[in-house]
């Protein structure tokens, strides 16, 4: 008994990690079986038996036998909105409108409005909560990650996990906190599972992050991963080979300086390539005290 409660413990445990948060019914039930309704039981029933009783008779329809029909656990109102979400336009489209509606915003806080009921994206409807942005929004120097984690859904903001803390380590060894940077990623919202975010999830999220960026305005921004890199940056190469570098980056106002380092995450997995990130923490050291001169 105590083995099948610690593997039921575990299972939970399991699928706590990988985004499953909520119960949709109490017994399992067929995807898979096709759907029946009471319409296709009564043209399925057998034909009417006819009753003969001396020289009268009479027709006795047997009575229809239903098959219940397949539960809906998302429920009438939910099942609308997500068909609405599937296939209400093209990824081109939807692009446009993410586009439109970022524009829109004049401030940061009218941008996180606009996101907080922005349909365009699938995430929003499996995330617990919106993570936008952490840390000073008029500081100097901007971190873009990649997506939020497990933590990150809990609390509402980016890089407060175990790769958050390290983040916060390695500002600190440069004389910066959440008060003298801005935080954000390129997908405000926990793909499920943690998984890596799609082509075209990314995508619907880009014209909020490159807002973001311009209301923002700061003087360096920091890519943190391959991925924040390749999106911001347009660069091919992996993080390996382009970490280090500056490149410079349109805000849509002003031009400023950008460069891409190793995620904390990467880091937690790989302790050796610290010494890496060290340098390049270095360089945006001095790129803003020269910054601070002009």
């Amino acid at each position: 008994m105590n083995d099948d409660k610690a593997a039921l413990s575990a299972l939970l445990v399991f699928y706590s990690e990988a985004g499953v948060d909520t119960s949709l019914g109490e017994s399992a039930l067929d995807r898979l079986a096709p759907e029946i309704h009471p319409a296709d039981n009564v043209a399925s029933a057998p034909p009417a038996r006819t009753v003969k009783s001396g020289a009268a008779s009479a027709s006795a329809a047997a009575p229809p036998t239903f098959r219940p029909v397949r539960p809906d656990p998302i429920g009438t109102h939910n099942r609308t909105n997500v068909a609405v979400a599937s296939t209400s336009s093209s990824p081109e489209s939807g692009v446009m409108a993410a586009r439109a509606a970022a524009k829109a915003a004049g401030t940061l806080e009218e941008l996180r409005g606009m996101l907080a009921t922005f349909e365009g994206c699938t995430l929003r409807q499996t995330a617990t909560r919106l993570a936008f942005a952490d840390g000073n929004p008029g500081a100097r120097v901007m971190f873009v990650g990649e997506a939020p984690g497990r933590e990150e859904d809990i609390a509402g903001l980016p890089f407060v996990g175990r790769s958050g803390k390290l983040l916060d380590r390695m500002m600190a060894a440069i004389g910066l906190d959440r008060s003298s940077a801005y935080i954000a990623n390129i997908v405000p919202w926990r793909p499920p599972g943690n998984r890596t975010p799609t082509p075209q999830e990314s995508a619907m999220c880009l014209p909020f992050t490159l807002r973001q960026i311009e209301l923002a305005n700061p003087d360096i921004l920091v890519c943190l991963g391959g991925p924040s890199a390749q999106t911001l940056l347009n660069v091919r190469d992996g993080i390996l080979k382009v970490r280090g570098r500056w490149f410079p980056f349109s805000t849509g106002t002003r031009e400023i300086r950008a460069i891409a380092t190793l995620h904390p995450a990467y880091l937690l997995r790989q302790p050796v390539q610290k010494r890496l990130a060290w340098r390049d923490f270095l360089s945006i050291r001095q790129a803003l005290r020269q910054a601070a001169q002009t």
